[in-house]
């Protein structure tokens, strides 16, 4: 199973460089292949809040959005539920202060971590460089040229 953080999944959703290659991406794999968790239909929402505080998104257009990765969500990836025991392992990982891990990262690391995830595909860097220093398999999945 490969899970996805927020960051890999919102190009779907607003055009952005890397777009079409994710897009691309994901058709090419099989189905079933992919989880992501309550935290990052939380975290979507955000991006879609901070968008629309910054007025470069109308309000009606955010909840259409959030509406479709709902349903992207619900018909095609498997949701984990964060336990108590994920936001523990996330409250150790961001206390490994050379992972340089934020709050949020460190849930999605550990949400994955705590079940068997294979993977982890995300386009932050940060999250990136703190799984690297966990030891953990995550990479951006696509090739950017950010």
């Amino acid at each position: 199973m490969i899970y996805l953080d927020t960051s890999f999944l919102t190009p779907l959703f607003r055009t952005e460089p890397v777009s079409q290659q994710i897009e691309d991406f994901l058709a090419a794999q099989p189905s079933g292949a992919f989880a992501i968790s309550q935290w990052t239909r939380v975290e979507f929402a955000g991006v879609m809040a901070r968008e629309v505080r910054m007025k470069t998104l109308d309000a009606a257009t955010a909840r259409q959005l959030i509406e479709e990765f709902d349903t992207l969500a619900n018909d095609s990836l498997h949701v984990l539920i964060p336990a108590a025991a994920d936001f523990d392992l996330a409250r150790k990982f961001v206390t490994e202060f050379a992972t340089r891990l934020r709050g949020p990262d460190a849930l999605h690391l550990a949400i994955a971590r705590n079940n068997g995830i294979e993977e982890i595909l995300t386009l932050d860097d940060g999250l990136l460089f703190g799984a690297r220093k966990l030891k953990l398999n995550a990479r951006r999945g696509i090739r950017s040229s950010a």
